[in-house]
Parts: C-alpha cells; structure tokens; sequence
C-alpha cells in the first residue's frame, strides 16, 4: 500500500497530542457548608489574588465523602463565582460523577473507583487498621519550570531546576531553587510570617513573603548569579547573601 507522505504531512502540521504534566491546584473539601466554602474560598483567593485568577482547579470530595456529601451542580456554581474554573472532580460517589458529567466536569476515576471498594468492602473479622499518615511537608520538584505554569503546595516547595520568566511558583512554607529563579516566588502564602526564600541565582520578577513583596525594579543593584536567602523583618524583605 502506498503512503501519501504529502498529506501525512499536513495531517502532522495541524496538530499533535503528547503526554504532559500540569500542575493544577486542589481544593479538597472536608465540609459541605457551601457558605462556609464561600467565605475560606474568599479568603485564600484575597491573599493570592493574582495566582487564583481565573484560575483552573480540580475539587477533591473523596474525604468530605466520608461524612457528609455535596451537590456537584451547587460547588461548580460557587467555584466558578469566585473567578475560578473548575476542571476536574475526583473521588466523587457515583451521583456526584454523574453531576459532574452533566456540566462537562472530566471525572477522575482512578479515585472514585478506590473509594467505591473502599465502601462496599467489609471486614470478615475485627481487624485493627493503622492508619498511615504520609508527611507531605515538602514538595519536591526536578523539571524546569516553564513560562505559564504555576505551582501551589501547602508545605515547602524544592525546586532543582530553573524558574523560567513567567512562571509563578507558591508555597505556604518555605520555598528552595537550587538554580536561576526567574519568575514570579510567593513564600509563607497563607501569612507565615516566618517563610524564606532560597535560591542560587535571584532574576526574579517578583519575590513576596506573607503578603510583602518586592518586584524585579526593587530587585535591581541586589546580589545576583550568588546564593541568597530572602526572609521578612518588620514587613520589610531582606535579601542575604548565602555564603
């Protein structure tokens, strides 16, 4: 059979799909109080507004699913009224996953099938459980962190690789570049005061702790292509170099 390599190559020149990784924030939810929702939705967008602008997230129902359970259609409404776009549901129960379907919401169903068997499975004997609690303090990251894409952990963020101009990087803890920082850095995001910021190479755009922050302008005249740590003192940031 002969191939038209003419048109195989107009078919490779429109498009192409690859696998890739995304980091997309998380909103795992251990309430179904919609108003309670609203009002802690509120204020973690007030302390980072420019990260969560429209913004898109993936909500978490698998621990809220143990208790209490929550209209799908109702959190999708509120999610999108505070300027966010929800793109994903995971551990949803099966009406939820419906929900979800319904307003085009993609279904993660690795979780809710974990959560269905953890549900319909029952112990044959009384059989003491340990719970394993895993320590999620830090995030470790390896690949580069390119131009668009945003990182958000809860504890501290390593980072190995350089951060690229546009890229926004933040942690509620303390964050680590082991190499150029050249976007955008947000430490102790949720007001810890006491957050730093490491990194070899300081070309960022913007640097902030708690809510203080200097921009790239600021920046200017301070130590460059040199270690340095960045901390808070009296709402001013200072900037030091390591060695």
């Amino acid at each position: 059979m002969s191939i038209d390599t003419k048109k195989m190559y107009e078919i490779q020149s429109v498009l192409e799909i690859k696998s890739s990784t995304f980091f997309v924030p998380v909103l795992v939810l251990y309430t179904n109080d919609l108003v309670v929702i609203e009002q802690r939705l509120l204020q973690k967008i007030s302390q980072a507004p420019d990260f969560f602008r429209n913004s898109p997230i993936v909500f978490d129902l698998h621990e809220l699913n143990h208790n209490n359970e929550i209209d799908v259609v109702k959190l999708v409404e509120l999610i999108r009224k505070m300027g966010l776009f929800p793109i994903g549901i995971r551990g949803g129960n099966e009406f939820q996953n419906a929900q979800a379907n319904s307003i085009f919401i993609p279904v993660d169903n690795t979780q809710s099938i974990a959560a269905e068997i953890s549900k319909t499975s029952v112990p044959t004997s009384q059989t003491v459980v340990k719970e394993v609690v895993v320590n999620n303090a830090a995030t470790l990251i390896t690949q580069p962190v390119r131009s668009g894409q945003r990182i958000y952990v809860s504890g501290d963020l390593i980072i190995l690789a350089q951060v690229s101009a546009g890229a926004e990087i933040m942690a509620e803890g303390n964050i680590h570049v082991y190499n150029t920082l050249r976007g955008r850095a947000l430490a102790g995001v949720q007001g810890n005061t006491n957050a730093r910021i490491f990194c070899f190479d300081l070309q960022a755009e913007l640097i902030s702790i708690a809510g203080d922050y200097k921009t790239s302008e600021d920046l200017k005249g301070t130590v460059e292509k040199k270690p340095v740590q960045i901390y808070l003192q009296n709402h001013a940031l200072i900037i030091k170099e390591l060695i």
